[in-house]
């Protein structure tokens, strides 16, 4: 598993002046280790942050803010396909056709808690890998590895690779606000685990790598990992020595008993933009999952990363975290601009920076940029995310940019959705858009992407509540997954004439909440029997419900309790292996009839 870290791109985000165009992102190289640490020192002075502190940001996040939905996966053509793409099994049918990782595009593999190839499940729960049998009636645990924060997995045959904190399960959070005490950075783990014997997995090597794991994408045996690594204490441009500011990895191998210890980047392959835009370190390390993890490429910028996004050719990735007024001693002016940047990834082995460019507003996450034909989409809010309850003209729009050399181009707009409201949920589908947006009733707006110099609303459905996953079912159907007051609800759009979207079918859980409002992997759509599955929780339930979603009228089809001693788990995933719905909890693996949710078995992990 060849691993090759290129530490190479992204501007944060800055605020803009209302009513002016940012300026281009050019990124420049340093050309020594003196100059990079003159720049960050001067940048951290400048900003009134002293040295070796956390990189300032935008203050805190709130609470209104939801993450929005994530787009379809779709062909090369824009196509629908079901974002549980179902894998087909082997030839002979010793193995049965399977659900994969809610993602976002098809053949993009994405981290989560949960991997199965259709016979094993590899689950994470508590720091333990369990390897759990399904090839017969109830699931039969095979194997388990204790983890130290590795709480994330992606799977290439009889690898694993798992990801996570040693302090933290999965991605860390990124500090959003200045640190006065001396802040200690956190760190990412990467540990390649050997699980072609089920009942004995071994680690075969392990890398720790100076900062916060952001994200990652797979194409086949490609994994890219996005990490943000916060520097060191700040030296003295003559005292400079780049291991101390920029970090070190660590990879050991328990297969020649050798450790690696190597700087995260070269000095002068450490690129910026053109004005200062924080002291962070993005990494992107491209490891290729058939081979060794034991080589590392290294270039970098000095920025940050919040927002991943892959398509079949591109990696992009976003920040909208530094603040600009904080350099320039002005007031926190109405608008913040995004900073984008595009990276090709049609080499398997190579990671090249190409083009940056800039959105106004804030990016919620990765579920509101799309790549199609060549480029891409990206949906925003204007209003900063700092004032929850302030009054303003603040509104949505989607961008399309277009590479043009090193830059990304807006080659069309359209704005002005959502006044005063801020963007819950995000779909692209092929030529079309589903935008919606909030404040005390849900607009969703139907777009026209057919032009992508002219971007068009065609329609708007208000409706109370909002939506905060919007799942397509097939192509006129949208499967609404939100809340009404503090009723969890989910509502069937049809969408087959954007100019008069209408919801035909709705239902209501009662008081409650679902983790599919902030989490995409939390949802399952079986396109065969147009079953959705999703975790629930009310007054007087938790565990997972299952829907029959791909017709007019929304039905309940059952639910699903993982129940140990007096106890009652909260379900964290569901998918499917053949004619069974899996559901995963911290207490264990289910295993129910998918025609009719009748349980076949329940195998509980223990401590």
């Amino acid at each position: 598993m060849r691993l090759r870290v290129a530490v190479l791109t992204l501007g944060l985000g800055l605020i803009a002046v209302p009513g002016a165009d940012a300026a281009p992102v050019r990124l420049k190289a340093f050309d020594s280790c003196k100059a990079l640490v003159s720049f960050a020192r001067a940048g951290a002075e400048r900003t009134g942050g002293g040295v070796g502190v956390t990189p300032h940001g935008l203050p805190g996040l709130v609470d209104a803010i939801i993450t929005p939905a994530t787009p379809p996966p779709r062909g090369p053509n824009g196509e629908l396909a079901p974002t549980a793409a179902p894998v087909s099994g082997g030839a002979d049918g010793s193995t049965p056709d399977f659900s994969g990782t809610n993602v976002q595009e098809l053949g993009v593999d994405e981290p989560d808690v949960v991997k199965t190839n259709g016979r094993l499940v590899f689950a994470v729960t508590d720091r333990t890998l369990r390897i759990v049998d399904v090839t017969g009636g109830a699931p039969i645990v095979r194997g388990t590895l204790a983890l130290e924060g590795g709480q994330e997995l992606l799977l290439r045959g009889d690898r694993l690779l798992v990801i996570g904190s040693p302090n933290a399960g999965g991605r860390v959070p990124m500090p959003v606000e200045p640190t006065i005490a001396p802040y200690q950075p956190p760190s990412t783990t990467v540990t390649e685990v050997d699980v072609s014997n089920p009942a004995a997995p071994k680690v075969t090597r392990t890398m720790t790598v100076p900062g916060r794991f952001v994200d990652a994408r797979q194409h086949g045996a490609t994994a890219r990992l996005v990490v943000d690594a916060a520097p060191g204490p700040i030296a003295e441009p003559q005292d400079a020595r780049k291991s101390s500011f920029l970090g070190r990895t660590v990879l050991k191998s328990n297969l020649s008993g050798r450790t690696f210890k190597r700087d995260l980047a070269p000095c002068d392959a450490v690129r910026r933009p053109r004005q200062f835009s924080g002291l962070d370190v993005l990494a992107i390390l491209t490891i290729d999952l058939d081979r060794g993890m034991y080589s590392l490429d290294r270039d970098g910028v000095m920025a940050g990363a919040q927002v991943v996004y892959g398509s079949e050719d591109s990696l992009y990735v976003a920040s909208r975290r530094y603040v600009r007024s904080i350099e320039t001693d002005t007031a926190v002016p109405d608008t913040v601009t995004t900073e984008i940047h595009r990276f090709d990834i049609s080499d398997p082995e190579r990671t090249v920076y190409r083009a940056s460019g800039t959105v106004p507003g804030f990016v919620l996450n990765s579920y509101a940029l799309s790549q199609y034909k060549g480029n891409l989409r990206v949906a925003s809010t204007e209003q900063p995310p700092w004032q929850a309850d302030a009054p303003s003209e603040s509104s949505s729009t989607v961008t399309v940019l277009r590479q043009n050399g090193n830059l990304l181009q807006k080659i069309g707009s359209v704005g002005g959705l959502g006044k005063s409201e801020r963007i819950y949920a995000v779909r692209f589908i092929g030529e079309r858009g589903f935008v919606v947006t909030f404040r005390q009733v849900d607009p969703l707006y139907a777009l026209d992407l057919t032009d992508p110099t002219a971007p068009k609303v065609r329609g708007e459905l208000a409706i109370p509540g909002y939506s905060a996953y919007l799942h397509p079912v097939t192509d006129t159907l949208l499967l609404g997954i939100g809340r009404e007051g503090a009723a969890v609800q989910a509502s069937l759009f049809d969408v087959s004439d954007l100019a008069a979207p209408k919801r035909v079918s709705q239902l209501s859980f009662g008081n409650g909440f679902s983790p599919l409002e902030t989490e995409p992997h939390a949802f399952l759509y079986w396109a065969k029997t147009g079953t959705a599955v999703f975790p629930l929780t009310t007054t007087s339930f938790s565990g997972a419900v299952a829907l029959h979603a791909g017709a007019a009228p929304l039905t309940e089809l059952g639910r699903v309790e993982h129940r140990v001693a007096q106890a009652v788990a909260p379900i964290e995933r569901a998918f499917v292996i053949g004619d069974k719905v899996y559901t995963l909890s911290y207490a264990g693996l289910g295993a129910n009839k998918l025609a009719d949710l009748a349980s076949t078995g329940f195998t509980p992990f223990g401590s």
